[in-house]
Parts: structure tokens; sequence; C-alpha cells
């Protein structure tokens, strides 16, 4: 495992760990990014606009579209840790 993963994973473990709960606009980023990491672009369908939490959340995903997998993984490493 490339030491990116390794630091992917340990991210996502403190990320569960956090002295503080972030703000939701920094939760939706955070799932933006980890989605992006973990699989890659959007392809699941929108959900209704009555869904707002599914909807916020495919949307911070969306939002990272055509980023490379190990960009969004660096970036949510960053991220954790600037919370940390």
């Amino acid at each position: 495992m490339s030491d990116l993963n390794t630091a992917f994973e340990a991210a996502t473990a403190n990320a569960m760990n956090l002295e503080e709960r972030p703000d939701n606009q920094t939760l939706l980023k955070l799932y933006g990014l980890y989605k992006q990491g973990a699989a890659g672009d959007n392809t699941e369908p929108k959900p209704g606009f009555t869904d707002f939490v599914a909807s916020a959340k495919w949307n911070a995903w969306n939002q990272n579209k055509g980023m490379a997998q190990d960009d969004a993984k660096q970036q949510y490493i960053a991220l954790i840790e600037s919370l940390s």
C-alpha cells in the first residue's frame, strides 16, 4: 500500500476523533473530498430536491468532479490535519 493511501486511511480514522465537531460546510467539504479520493468522480444519480441532506452530500462530492483521486486524498489529509 502506498504512503498516500496509508495517510488517507489514518486521516479517515482521525476524523472520527476530532476534539470539536466541524461546522456543516467543513463536514460537506470533508465528505466530498473523501468520496472523490475513495471512489473517484460522482456517477450516482442526483437525489430528489426534497432530500436536503442527500442533495447537499451529492453536491459536495460532485464539486470535485475531475479532480484526481490522489489530489483529493491529499486535500482531505491536509484538512483533517488542520482540524486536529
